[in-house]
């Protein structure tokens, strides 16, 4: 189950750009090596992170022209005031994320349908696990005729064998 809920919280976070609640996720590891990990990841997630907000994202300072005329002259400053202004910086143009969103959203798609089928074994195994405890429990006590009640199947096969005169050997 905590598996689910930490592929639910990293699939929302990717998916609205919200802020991650890592320690959220980081409770519902279990295992030391999950832990060391999960803490590997939030590493890198940071430095990567950091590098985007701190060197990427800043406009480059204001040049002081005027400074640099009152020190160098106008005639220097404006040459290259002039060749700075011809400057043309790339934006960056992502081509990965439209090839990639695609595929991330298949693999969101039969990630739910991986948990729906997960949660329903789930379910009919606690079922299962819930008649076995209770079998264990009435077993010593129970009669042919309560456990031929609830296993018609197996009264059937004995009442076979039986009628044809089959002993197990």
């Amino acid at each position: 189950m905590s598996g689910k809920k930490l592929v639910e919280t990293a699939a929302k976070a990717a998916t609205q750009r919200t802020k991650i609640d890592w320690d959220g996720m980081a409770r519902l590891l279990v295992s030391d090596e999950s832990k060391k990990e999960f803490a590997s990841l939030r590493r890198a997630f940071d430095e990567v992170n950091h590098e985007l907000e701190t060197k990427f994202s800043q406009e480059p300072e204001p040049i002081d022209w005027e400074y640099y005329r009152k020190g160098i002259g106008s005639r220097l400053v404006d040459m290259y005031k002039e060749a700075y202004d011809k400057i043309e910086i790339p934006k960056y143009v992502d081509n990965v994320t439209p090839e990639y969103k695609p595929k991330f959203d298949a693999l969101l798609v039969e990630l739910k349908e991986a948990e729906q089928l997960s949660l329903k074994e789930s379910e009919r195994l606690e079922k299962e696990i819930a008649e076995v405890q209770e079998m264990k429990q009435k077993i010593s006590t129970m009669t042919a005729d309560e456990y031929f009640a609830k296993h018609p199947e197996l009264k059937k096969q004995f009442d076979d064998e039986i009628r044809n005169d089959y002993w197990g050997y």
